[in-house]
């Protein structure tokens, strides 16, 4: 009788504890890493996105932000991230190619000749990125534009045979980036990103191309005297968190945070647009010279362009990617065309 009494009051204990473990089991706190400098705009829309999870999870879910590269930059956060020391972090997209390869389609050089173009097949294509990564190990949310790259210089470049000259600057680590200028008969020189602006006060590289703000935001233009009118890349970022460590909170936490974030990237994107066009008319203003290539030097560089797509596209992106891509450019190009007509 002892016994059963006994058992009686230890099961509403038992069942306490469990349900004690459970909630511990599913609290987490997402180390997230990136190298954008603290106080940009969507850095604040990122803390004030991360205070939000943590209110509507009741704290099980929290996020604590390293900026402005004391993590390393995007490939060190990566390895962090496999060792368990970070959970996430706020990368360039093309450093992900090696958990989804074809990621990196809306990189390729020329592609997109305007931002319709990029908004129809975006539209279109993101929800396939998004999928793949998460196929390859990571969880990611709406992906941000960072914007072209223009070629910024320290002399000017217009035609195929003025950028052979340059001493270009690729991310460390990025073999596609690599490739993509070497298609253009450059020898790339690769750095780090903190040791980018050191290579350009001392010669070491005299181009880059990178987005306005960008440029901006890391003091580059100083160092440089011309820009290029030719929407050399398209370049994206995105929120990647390793998707065991995110599927370790509850189901429910998971869509909390998959909203607040899916909406803090959408909001980034569009601001992003806004700031670059901002960004490439203040380079103007401080005194960088613009160049534009003749509509002869454009086709050459058109056709550059191209035979490097062929080239990477067998090394790396998928040819049904590819394909689909380039029908959605060629859908949009019709309409377009259409449009103008009437």
């Amino acid at each position: 009788m002892k016994n059963k009494i006994f058992g009686l009051l230890l099961a509403p204990l038992l069942m306490f504890v469990c349900v004690l473990q459970t909630e511990v089991a599913v609290a987490k706190t997402f180390k997230i890493a990136t190298v954008s400098p603290d106080g940009l705009g969507w850095m604040k829309k990122l803390r004030d996105g991360t205070k939000e999870i943590q209110t509507r999870t009741e704290g099980r879910v929290k996020f604590k932000i390293y900026p402005g590269g004391v993590q390393g930059d995007d490939f060190t956060v990566l390895r962090k991230m496999r060792i368990g020391q970070l959970q996430g972090g706020a990368v360039a997209a093309s450093s992900l190619t090696r958990f989804y390869p074809d990621l990196q389609i809306y990189n390729l050089p020329l592609q997109f000749r305007n931002q319709g173009e990029v908004d129809y097949v975006r539209a279109r294509m993101d929800e396939r990125i998004i999928s793949g990564l998460d196929a390859g190990g990571m969880v990611s949310f709406s992906l941000a534009e960072t914007g072209f790259a223009f070629i910024l210089t320290s002399e000017p470049v217009t035609g195929l045979e003025d950028l052979k000259k340059v001493k270009a600057w690729v991310p460390d680590g990025d073999p596609i980036a690599a490739k993509l200028i070497q298609a253009f008969g450059i020898s790339p020189i690769p750095l780090g990103l903190p040791d980018v602006l050191a290579g350009l006060q001392t010669g070491l590289i005299d181009a880059v191309a990178v987005p306005p703000i960008v440029a901006l935001a890391l003091q580059w233009h100083n160092h440089v005297k011309y820009v290029t009118r030719l929407p050399l890349m398209y370049i994206y970022s995105m929120m990647a968190i390793d998707k065991k460590a995110f599927e370790s909170i509850s189901a429910a936490d998971q869509l909390v945070v998959r909203e607040v974030l899916n909406r803090v990237f959408s909001e980034v994107d569009a601001d992003n647009r806004r700031d670059n066009v901002k960004a490439y008319n203040a380079l103007l203003a401080q005194g960088i010279q613009e160049v534009e290539p003749s509509a002869e030097q454009l086709l050459a560089w058109r056709a550059q362009a191209d035979q490097s797509v062929i080239e990477i596209s067998g090394d790396g992106i998928s040819q049904a990617s590819l394909d689909i891509f380039q029908q959605y450019l060629r859908e949009y190009r019709q309409l377009d065309q259409s449009s103008a007509a009437q």
